[in-house]
């Protein structure tokens, strides 16, 4: 392996709807990852102009940070000066059943649907524990992630890694039907 290899950072943007819950979601807990590998980024299709508050009162309680978070458009990671993307995650099923635009560096893409805790209804605890479940699949998803050996493994296996871990515990029926 050579040290361009082993010195890699990897760019990773996670794609929702709103941006505003799961993708902000992902892009903290993917930035929390030790070893410094991965910088990841959020955005949506749609997106909702401000963080939910439920998603920063979650980042808060699994003890990462807060700040910098915001809702922004897919487009400012389609321009020719946007980082160049490895992986493209999309975390809603509504991302994931639309055209996105081209992503510089053509990064591999998967589907890793997690049932929307903003749409939950009820108390306000039935709302926290929702945004507690979407954080803890999507550590769960990235955990598996992170632990792949990206440097050496072919695009054949690593494909089918990514398909299969949007498939785990709490997936939407989209992931798991693809």
């Amino acid at each position: 392996m050579t040290d361009d290899q082993t010195d890699r950072v990897y760019n990773v943007l996670f794609l929702c709807t709103g941006n505003s819950a799961r993708s902000v979601l992902g892009e903290a807990i993917m930035n929390a990852v030790p070893g410094g590998k991965f910088r990841a980024f959020s955005a949506g299709s749609q997106p909702k102009g401000e963080v939910n508050p439920l998603t920063l009162h979650t980042l808060k309680e699994m003890g990462l940070p807060t700040e910098g978070y915001r809702s922004k458009s897919w487009d400012e990671f389609a321009t020719p000066d946007a980082p160049k993307l490895d992986f493209v995650f999309t975390v809603c099923d509504d991302a994931a059943g639309e055209t996105c635009p081209f992503w510089p560096g053509q990064p591999m893409t998967a589907h890793w649907g997690v049932a929307d805790p903003a749409a939950v209804e009820g108390s306000e605890l039935d709302k926290v524990n929702a945004f507690r479940d979407a954080a803890n699949y999507l550590r769960r998803r990235i955990e598996v992630f992170t632990a792949l050996p990206l440097a050496t493994i072919d695009k054949m296996s690593l494909e089918t890694k990514l398909k299969d871990i949007g498939k785990l515990e709490g997936a939407t029926d989209k992931a798991t039907n693809d």
